[in-house]
């Protein structure tokens, strides 16, 4: 039987382990059939993609537990998730960390912001104490169904209390138990490979298009130590400049003829969809009547 939760955890122990974003269902599937190993979905996508908003805390747990669902349903593969704040207090962590365990994903990642909290690049973002999100992290712990379940602790500290608070946070959250630690702001190659030599543990690094900063290569980020590395927003930014370009098209010209060049097929998609998987299941009901 396939294990994603032990299987993150698996690829968590190799070499640096490469995540894309994904904004839904569909893209996840895109994601899996690139041959990624697993695959994270995060509050950034999943507000732009859903309500067509920032990421300003405003999704409920509900929408993410139902927005998580589909996308693990449609993989193989581990899906990791962002879990905001865990959506309140202690117990409303324990909710969460039940809920998105039902859902099917592999893990998740907690954040020491207050609540309503901010996209990590966007500004006017405050911290809980470090008590407060360690009582989460026991939370989170506790709450788990499956023990392989990942619970990631991040911190964004960097941005408002600077790099030294940050990395103690970090490392009072491994301590604290989690199972890796994620240091939001520690984009700089130097900047992260400061954090993997002094938090210590499994880290995950953060490679998102939300911010204006150079983007490292995957053996930059490897060169550091960290664990994982997350590109978060990706195929969000790609999907809105692919379709916004197709639409600009077909307004100009009345056709989408200059741009569907780069449209799959219907057979390319239909594949992808699993028509035939779905016709052989319907012919096989009705070949027993």
């Amino acid at each position: 039987m396939y294990r994603p939760r032990s299987r993150l955890r698996e690829l968590l122990a190799s070499p640096l382990l490469l995540m894309p974003g994904v904004y839904d269902a569909l893209s996840a599937r895109l994601a899996e059939r690139a041959g990624f190993s697993a695959i994270m979905a995060g509050g950034y996508s999943a507000a732009a993609s859903l309500f067509a908003e920032p990421d300003a805390g405003q999704l409920t747990l509900n929408d993410y537990v139902d927005h998580y669902g589909r996308i693990a349903a449609a993989v193989q593969v581990p899906v990791f998730v962002d879990a905001d704040t865990g959506f309140g207090g202690v117990n409303n962590v324990r909710r969460a960390v039940r809920e998105f365990d039902r859902a099917g994903t592999a893990g998740l990642f907690l954040e020491d912001q207050t609540t309503p909290k901010r996209c990590g690049y966007i500004s006017g973002k405050h911290v809980i104490s470090p008590e407060e999100m360690i009582a989460k992290i026991h939370a989170a712990l506790e709450a788990r169904l499956d023990p392989s379940f990942v619970i990631c602790a991040r911190t964004d500290a960097w941005g408002t209390h600077g790099a030294d608070e940050a990395i103690e946070r970090a490392r009072r959250y491994l301590d604290a138990g989690a199972d890796m630690a994620f240091v939001q702001g520690a984009d700089e190659i130097a900047d992260l490979a400061r954090v993997c030599r002094e938090a210590g543990g499994l880290q995950l690094a953060n490679i998102s298009h939300a911010s204006s900063r150079a983007k490292p290569t995957a053996a930059e980020i490897a060169s550091t130590g960290a664990a994982a590395v997350i590109f978060p927003s990706a195929a969000l930014f790609a999907a809105v400049g692919a379709v916004a370009e197709a639409f600009s098209a077909l307004k100009r010209d009345g056709v989408f003829a200059t741009v569907d060049a780069n449209f799959p097929s219907a057979a390319t998609l239909n594949e992808v969809l699993g028509l035939d998987a779905f016709v052989a299941r319907e012919n096989s009901v009705y070949s027993q009547q």
